[in-house]
């Protein structure tokens, strides 16, 4: 039953944009608490995030495309990449999706209605959102690790130390690891969109550059 409402409660506060970062930690919390096992915890938290994040923002995407397409439209004007985005979406959909999703270039919430209106595709889509793994498994990491700190006060102090030391050493790490991945995405896709964003402006010059045809003239005189 935990683990059907944390699906059913993550699934609909993606859909009414509240951020999920508390609540996978949260989750995280709980799970660790319930089985005391910080592994387990992690491993059935992040599951159980993951599924209702995915149905979530599978059910902000078709309510994007489908319902909530004007909403979405003037949604998506707040963001001034959009346009390079949405080209570029054209023919690198899954590359582009992942490295948004690990990527802080647009929220998360707004990415799943945002994504309605593309070119993607349902299934790429869906693919994309693999992406958001990394993150789930750190905040439930986190949440389990709160959770493993606070029942375990009456272990000995010794066995209580090391805990904390590898604890906090896997939080680290793991933050790092994050951070890290979105940082680099990041610059990936600050690639991608610039160069996308020159061929835009180069297309039109290069119709207008284009030499003159005395023939198109003579075609054009021609009754």
């Amino acid at each position: 039953m935990g683990v059907l409402a944390v699906i059913v409660v993550y699934a609909v506060a993606t859909v009414l944009f509240v951020p999920g970062s508390v609540l996978t930690i949260g989750a995280g919390f709980a799970f660790g608490a319930s089985f005391n096992d910080t592994a387990k915890g992690v491993a059935l938290a992040s599951l159980a995030v993951f599924v209702g994040a995915f149905l979530g923002s599978v059910g902000s995407f078709l309510l994007g495309r489908y319902l909530f397409r004007d909403f979405v439209v003037q949604l998506a004007s707040r963001y001034a990449v959009f346009q390079a985005v949405d080209k570029a979406l054209e023919g690198n959909g899954l590359k582009i999706m992942i490295l948004l999703r690990l990527s802080p270039l647009i929220p998360y919430n707004a990415l799943d209605y945002i994504s309605g209106i593309t070119s993607i595709s349902f299934r790429t889509y869906c693919l994309g959102l693999l992406a958001i793994l990394p993150g789930v498994v750190m905040f439930t990491f986190v949440g389990a690790t709160a959770s493993s700190l606070l029942t375990s006060h009456d272990e000995a102090s010794n066995n209580q130390t090391a805990r904390i030391f590898s604890l906090v050493f896997g939080i680290t790490f793991a933050v790092i690891g994050v951070l890290m991945a979105s940082y680099y995405s990041k610059i990936e896709l600050d690639k991608i969109l610039e160069a996308q964003r020159e061929q835009s402006y180069s297309t039109p010059l290069n119709s207008q550059n284009r030499p003159h045809n005395d023939d198109e003239d003579d075609d054009q005189g021609i009754v």
